[in-house]
């Protein structure tokens, strides 16, 4: 198991690492990548008036993996998943389990209720999908069509004790 440091606090050299992170996957889109990176720039902006959280996981002064997370506007204790995303390297050894474990911790500290996530129904996503099954996740919906024809949108969420 990788010795792991976590950090809630955002710095400038986040966005670079985010970005390597992100276009790692092979998952996103373009777009997608540009809204990760829109995301941490909030933060680093805007601070604690963001509505955006971070959770970094570093391993040896690199960050390998990170979550955003937010209160869901208008609700009391519902908050949404924006993010979960482990660098290409440190796949394969929980660390997505581990960085969610401790993203629901957080959000138990701070009150939360529940944790909303969301994916996409193509094949490319069945890992993605299990991975939300595994750590507790109920598939609450499925928005048919949503990022386009034939690609639904799944949204998860896991009550927190």
């Amino acid at each position: 198991m990788i010795a792991l440091l976590y950090r809630q606090e955002i710095e400038p050299s986040d966005l670079g690492a985010i970005l390597n992170i992100v276009q790692s996957s092979g998952f996103f889109s373009a777009v997608e990548v540009e809204l990760a990176c829109e995301l941490a720039t909030d933060r680093l902006e805007n601070g604690q008036q963001s509505s955006y959280q971070f959770l970094f996981a570093e391993n040896q002064g690199q960050v390998v993996g990170y979550t955003c997370y937010g209160l869901i506007p208008a609700t009391a204790a519902s908050y949404d998943l924006y993010w979960i995303a482990v660098s290409e390297a440190s796949r394969g050894k929980k660390l997505g389990t581990m960085l969610l474990q401790k993203t629901e911790e957080l959000i138990r500290d701070a009150d939360g209720k529940r944790l909303y996530a969301e994916t996409s129904s193509r094949s490319q996503y069945a890992s993605t999908q299990r991975f939300y099954q595994n750590c507790g996740y109920i598939a609450e919906a499925t928005l048919k069509d949503f990022y386009a024809p034939g690609d639904s949108k799944i949204i998860y969420s896991k009550v927190l004790k």
